[in-house]
């Protein structure tokens, strides 16, 4: 559905600093490159605490983090093998949370009923992806087809990112190209202008036109003098629950959203560039460069974005009825989004 596009002062509807996750969907929750054979890693979607391990033999399995013997959290454990032990008692769980050995019971003896919740898991992207919901859906629906990745045309730069702060307020920063005042000493973007807003039931698309300059601009190829001001278009879309923007072919980016609890969120970002680096370079001059781009120019975008997102977390959390007015209305559709799935994913699980 197209929507207006006029900026017009509408009232923030505060309960969607309140609602929980649609869990139907696959959630990114780390890097695969990270996670070694044998290694545990402890993660949390949505209040959900969850162990995920990867096995001797390097596949990745995810179990709920608590021990159906006493509830000790299973990432303090052991991988053995396939299976992951407690290091409680040693109890040991399949990757489908099957208690399959307890080393004090005699061989041969009946093992009792316990089973650890387990999830659907997928490495993709090198990214871990897990599906918190209805495992049966887990098949029909598709994590994000980032098509420029492995693609020599583009250059690839990997962001983490951890936000003291509600999904729904992380998720209205990534869609809010009218903040780019905040990083105007970063030499950002200027004077944009909502082109277009479309809305369907899970998606979000907005284009705005942005204008830039400077030693920034000149280095993504937007202009060939630093002093001159250019005018591009930037598709941002929201599909829930996950982010992607493009800026008319010259960069792209994935932003993957973790909703970890109803005052924290993370994110897993895919920065792209149409840059082709030279063949005799090597891998370590890619690493070392993807290591610069993070830490000196992406994190210094995001640091000050994560320092308004909190601050605006602190301010709802000391008076949850304060009344707000939003001009965007692609934030508006946003909230509306969020509430809606959040209301669907709570309707599949009362089903």
């Amino acid at each position: 559905m197209e929507l207006a596009t006029t900026l017009k002062g509408q009232t923030v509807r505060n309960a969607v600093r309140e609602v929980g996750i649609n869990p139907n969907y696959w959630y990114a929750v780390g890097w695969a490159n990270q996670l070694k054979p044998g290694e545990i890693m402890p993660v949390t979607i949505w209040q959900e605490a969850i162990a995920v391990y990867r096995d001797t033999m390097g596949q990745l399995h995810a179990l709920e983090d608590a021990c159906p013997h006493k509830g000790v959290a299973l990432h303090k454990g052991i991988v053995q093998g396939e299976n992951l032990a407690c290091r409680y008692h040693g109890w040991e769980f399949d990757g489908a949370g099957n208690c399959v050995s307890i080393p004090y019971l005699p061989a041969g003896q009946k093992l009792p009923c316990a089973t650890a919740k387990s999830y659907p898991i997928q490495e993709k992207y090198n990214i871990i992806w897990i599906f918190p919901g209805d495992s049966a859906l887990a098949e029909s629906k598709q994590i994000p087809d980032i098509v420029e990745f492995d693609n020599p045309d583009w250059f690839m730069a990997p962001v983490t990112g951890k936000m003291g702060a509600h999904f729904s307020i992380c998720n209205e920063n990534s869609m809010d190209v009218f903040h780019g005042f905040l990083h105007e000493n970063l030499q950002g973007w200027f004077d944009p202008i909502l082109k277009s807003l479309r809305e369907t039931d899970n998606t979000v698309c907005a284009e705005y036109d942005v204008s830039y300059k400077g030693t920034m601009a000149k280095w993504l190829g937007l202009s060939d003098d630093a002093k001159e001001v250019t005018t591009r278009t930037i598709s941002v879309q929201y599909r829930y629950p996950h982010y992607y923007s493009n800026l008319e072919g010259v960069s792209t980016l994935y932003l993957m959203r973790l909703p970890v609890s109803p005052t924290q969120s993370r994110s897993f970002a895919l920065f792209f560039f149409k840059i082709r680096l030279p063949q005799w370079l090597p891998q370590i001059g890619k690493r070392l460069l993807q290591q610069f781009l993070e830490k000196f120019v992406f994190m210094r975008f995001l640091n000050q974005d994560i320092e308004m997102m909190e601050t605006e977390q602190q301010t709802y959390l000391k008076n949850p009825q304060r009344r707000y007015v939003e001009i965007n209305p692609a934030i508006i559709a946003i909230q509306r989004l969020i509430v809606r799935q959040s209301e669907e994913g709570n309707g599949a699980r009362a089903r």
